[in-house]
């Protein structure tokens, strides 16, 4: 099966400004993402970026796309590189975070896999278990509720399901076994992501600021699976930064 990686890569992060670039073991942060996407045997590894900055660094070890600054999501600036590569519409895309330094290339090749093995799905994308109530209650920690199918019926910053036997009474009341982390991992094929961007951008992924509700909203499937290989939390912010460099430090 093949498949390509596109990583969306931003400057102008407004939590880390400059985030791709920082340094994590002697390395910038992009060139971990592309080595773990190049270690799960992508066809290809593309970064796609609106900043010079990046581009001039990632095309070191990586091809590299400039697109429009004026993209709202990940999937906007992957459509620009479909276009402007001209992919073909079965291609399979992956879509990985570029602030994701340590996914784990397995998760990737699954996630390519889930979308090869159905027509049925238009994306497919994973989950891990939540341990902790601090984990259900913060909003960077975005869960997902799928159906038995695997289909996902709904993402939220908020926490879902909403436990109302315990929660009614209190509030911070939280079993961590019932919810599900989503992460930020996505697979489609070339012609859905055509499909996708040509959508009227939907209300609910405003509200969320989560650009896979725009798919859920126009009935779109979404399959969704827990992750093989549990994955390192994301980097949001230069204090996430500082906790991971320091977990690293003590192995």
């Amino acid at each position: 099966m093949g498949f390509t990686v596109v990583i969306p890569a931003r400057y102008q992060s407004t939590r880390f400004p400059g985030k791709p670039l920082v340094d994590i073991l002697g390395k910038p942060m992009i060139q971990h993402v592309v080595e773990r996407a190049q270690e799960a045997g992508a066809s290809a590894v593309i970064v796609a970026t609106d900043d010079q900055r990046i581009a001039s660094v990632a095309s070191k070890f990586a091809d590299v796309v400039m697109t429009d600054a004026a993209h709202t999501s990940g999937t906007e600036r992957i459509a620009e590189v479909v276009r402007s590569r001209q992919i073909p519409d079965d291609t399979i895309v992956v879509n990985v975070q570029g602030d994701e330094p340590f996914v784990p290339a397995g998760n990737i090749q699954q996630v390519a896999a889930n979308l090869a093995s159905s027509k049925t799905w238009q994306m497919a994308t994973l989950c891990t278990e939540i341990h902790t109530a601090a984990e259900v209650l913060n909003p960077n920690v975005v869960k997902v509720v799928a159906s038995a199918s695997g289909r996902a019926m709904y993402f939220s910053r908020s926490v879902i399901p909403f436990a109302r036997d315990t929660m009614m009474a209190q509030p911070v009341s939280v079993d961590p076994t019932l919810y599900r982390r989503h992460i930020g991992l996505y697979a489609y094929r070339a012609q859905y992501i055509k499909q996708y961007v040509s959508y009227a951008p939907s209300a609910l992924e405003h509200i969320e600021s989560l650009e896979q509700l725009r798919a859920l909203w126009y009935d779109d499937a979404i399959h969704v699976e827990l992750a093989k290989f549990p994955p390192p939390v994301g980097i949001d912010t230069p204090e996430d930064l500082v906790a991971l460099l320091a977990t690293l430090s003590a192995r």
